[in-house]
């Protein structure tokens, strides 16, 4: 199935997708303070640059989306367009996040991975949170 878009219009689509910021990443913090937590964004002293990290929990938390990261949930699968692309990025995506939280767990850090289909389930996302920050 070819892309209906020219190159031009698919590069200057995929630049506007942010790394920082996103929706999910918003509802986890928005969550997270709302439980009574305080946090610090994109430290990028750490390993892998965690999305939110509690310095005095040695805790860092990623948001992934379940596209960008393969989560295989069900609420995100891989385009049926150039598979030979998407297969090895998806898979390089998620060959990163391991190196991540590997590199944070040598250097003494807790670290957890939120998937975007888990903000569904907010009371559910709460108590796991909870769990994971608990002292």
């Amino acid at each position: 199935m070819p892309d209906h878009l020219s190159p031009e219009a698919r590069s200057a689509l995929m630049s506007r997708i942010r790394g920082k910021d996103t929706q999910p990443e918003l509802a986890v913090r928005r969550l997270l303070h709302a439980m009574g937590f305080r946090f610090r964004l994109h430290r990028r002293d750490l390993p892998g640059t965690p999305d939110i990290v509690l310095p005095g929990r040695r805790k860092a938390i990623f948001v992934h989306g379940c596209f960008w990261h393969g989560h295989g949930c069900g609420c995100a699968r891989l385009p049926r367009s150039r598979v030979e692309y998407w297969g090895p990025k998806i898979a390089a995506n998620r060959a990163r996040d391991g190196r991540k939280a590997a590199a944070l767990r040598r250097e003494g850090w807790s670290v957890a991975a939120v998937w975007e289909c888990q903000l569904r389930k907010p009371a559910a996302l709460e108590k796991r949170l909870a769990r994971f920050l608990a002292d």
